[in-house]
Formats: C-alpha cells, structure tokens, sequence
C-alpha cells in the first residue's frame, strides 16, 4: 500500500494515476473529500485527515509501505500556511511514517534552505532536515517551479514585478515521473533528487509564450513592485512574488539527470500545449 498525503492536488493526481496504472494499491490522504472525487474508482481508498494533526494519522498509515507527501499550505489561510503544512504537518507525517516502519518520499523545493527568503522554501527546508534525522528510509525530490500551476495563475497575462528575472519552470508530469521512480527502486533512499525543466524562462516570456499558445493579442500588464513591497507585509503570494522577481532562481537540470536520465524533460511549449489541450478537453 501506498499513501499519498496531498493526492488530491495537481502532482498528487498525477502520481496517484501512474501508480495505480500498475496496479498497485493507494490510498489518497485529503482534507477534503470533495476535491478527491475524481480519483474515485482510480486510488484504492480516498481517506479525510490532516497532516498538521498528528494523532488522525496513525490509523491512516496503518499497513503503508511508502508515503509520499505532496502536501503543501502555501496558498491557505489562517492555520494552513507553510509553517503549520510544509513544515509541522510534514514532521508529523514523517513520525508516523517512521513508527509503522514506512518509507518516505517527499517533496521539496530546488534551492530549500534555512535563510531562504521566501517562508515556503525555509518550511521546506525544515522538513527535509526532520526527515533526515528520523528513522524511517527516505528520498528527497526538490522541483523547481511547477509551469502548469503558473499558467493557471497567469490566465490574464498579467506579471508580477517586471519580470524579467529568469526562472527555471518544470512540467508537473516530468515530476510525477520522477517521484514514481523513487516510490518504485528503494535504491534511491537516501537522497536528494533534483529536478529542472530543460529552460529558464522569465515571466515576461511565460506571459508570451501563453498568448501564442492561446491566440491572443495585447500588451502584457504589471503589477508594479512598488505594489508588491506595499503588499508583501500582509500577503504571502505578494511577498513571494516580489521574491521571485529579484533573486537567482535559475536551474542546470542537465546536470541533475543522472538518476533519471530516461524520464521526458519536457520543454515550455510542449508542456503548455498538453495543459491548454487538457484544459479544453
């Protein structure tokens, strides 16, 4: 049995379908049900718990070979944040993992550490020390950042700041391909996994590029940075907007392919098609 706490979201979904594809059992860990529904009749069983309880988890990781935690509380409100999910809820799900004997993949983020700048990388980074420490086998996947979840947010093609700094993009199917392997070859317990896509791209070409890909016409809006500073004190997406507009966020994946040198590294345009043609499908 695999667990994948986080199932229900856009990698998870991705990861749940490749395993169960071969016939293995999963169990997909949500908070909420109704965002499950459509790996009904695909996951062996659609669980409601919460990672940032830890108590809930016990019985849910009962006869789990490997958990996967693709969980992530950037985007939430009020207790749901990168401190409460990606790092406490994450040392939960670790300890419990670790009691029942399971094996451990997590999720991290390319460029995890103690001083980040940005809360989600630093909670990322918190959670992979904890994982290390622990006593369960474990495998650690950092992505960059997730192409397909910025075209959403991009529908308009707004940028945030000026956009010009250049960021290394990767398709959320190359990384779903990635930590299958690692869920699959227990050889890979005890490492760091990184994974790019093939280009760094600023915003301003992202924004581009989605409007070739759709069809559209017209100049490419702002929000200024000033905006952002303004904004950042009390807006986690706006600080971290303004985050990635400034620092180095720049990628070699050619360099981190050894463990996977099978596995597509998809391009921009190519991985934006599918996402458009899936979307309108």
């Amino acid at each position: 049995m695999i667990l994948v706490a986080g199932g229900s979201g856009r990698l998870g979904t991705l990861l749940v379908r490749r395993l169960s594809a071969r016939g293995l059992d999963v169990r997909v860990l949500t908070r909420d049900p109704l965002r499950a529904q459509h790996l009904a009749g695909v996951a062996s069983e659609i669980v409601v718990g919460d990672v940032r309880e830890r108590s809930s988890l016990r019985k849910l990781v009962e006869e789990a070979e490997t958990v996967v935690s693709a969980v992530h509380g950037f985007p939430g409100k009020g207790r749901v944040s990168p401190a409460s999910v990606d790092r406490d809820g994450n040392a939960n799900l670790i300890d419990v993992a670790a009691e029942k004997g399971a094996h451990v993949v997590l999720l991290s983020v390319v460029g995890a550490s103690r001083n980040h700048a940005m809360e989600l990388f630093r909670a990322k980074w918190a959670a992979e020390q904890h994982l290390r420490a622990s006593a369960a086998p474990w495998t650690v996947v950092r992505a960059t950042a997730y192409l397909e979840l910025w075209a959403e947010i991009m529908a308009k093609p707004i940028v945030f700041g000026r956009g010009r700094n250049p960021i290394n993009f990767v398709s959320v199917h190359d990384v779903a391909a990635v930590v299958e392997r690692c869920v699959l070859d227990p050889a890979l317990r005890g490492r760091v996994l990184e994974v790019g896509g093939p280009e760094d791209l600023t915003f301003l070409g992202l924004a581009e590029l989605l409007q070739q890909l759709r069809g559209e016409k017209g100049s490419v809006r702002h929000v200024p940075r000033l905006m952002l500073r303004a904004g950042a004190p009390f807006s986690r997406r706006a600080s971290a907007a303004l985050t990635m507009d400034s620092i180095d966020m720049t990628f070699d994946a050619a360099a981190a392919r050894g463990a996977f040198a099978d596995i597509p590294s998809t391009d921009a345009r190519s991985a934006l098609s599918r996402a458009l043609t899936e979307h309108a499908g």
